[in-house]
């Protein structure tokens, strides 16, 4: 109910303001650490590296549905975040307890990444989980959940 701004400059270690930040493609692995590319490439490349798993776009996660692999030939986009995900949970539909998880991975994720560069970027973790949650409301009945 009031009018909130954000900024997007990067503090370096010399004091000295970016604009823009730097892209960057994220990649959280299942045991929530976080890995960031500098230059767009294929998901092969971190699939060959990764050879029990699939990546999975954060924006095409949704509950009760079976998540979406990225294609191995597919490039991977700067300021995107996927998932590393293992390939048990390829098959099976999402539960919210899950996506819920991978929300409050990715958050803890981002924080340190956060925390690493400058407290004024903070706001992309929020943006995430924000995603995620309305992905969750789109697939809910009611559209009200208590978790």
């Amino acid at each position: 109910m009031g009018i909130c701004s954000s900024s997007q400059y990067t503090i370096k270690a010399d004091n000295r303001l970016t604009w823009p930040p730097p892209s960057t493609t994220k990649i959280i692995y299942p045991d929530g650490n976080l890995q960031q590319l500098s230059q767009p490439i294929k998901a092969s490349v971190v699939l060959s590296q990764n050879p029990s798993c699939f990546l999975c776009n954060s924006e095409l996660m949704y509950v009760n549905s079976c998540l979406p692999q990225v294609p191995g030939d597919e490039q991977l986009q700067l300021d995107q975040i996927y998932f590393l995900m293992p390939l048990s949970m390829s098959q099976a539909p999402l539960p919210l307890e899950e996506l819920c998880s991978l929300a409050i991975k990715a958050g803890a994720a981002l924080s340190r990444l956060n925390e690493a560069y400058s407290h004024k970027e903070v706001f992309i973790s929020g943006l995430l989980q924000l995603q995620l949650i309305k992905n969750v409301v789109k697939q809910h009945p009611i559209g009200i959940i208590k978790i």
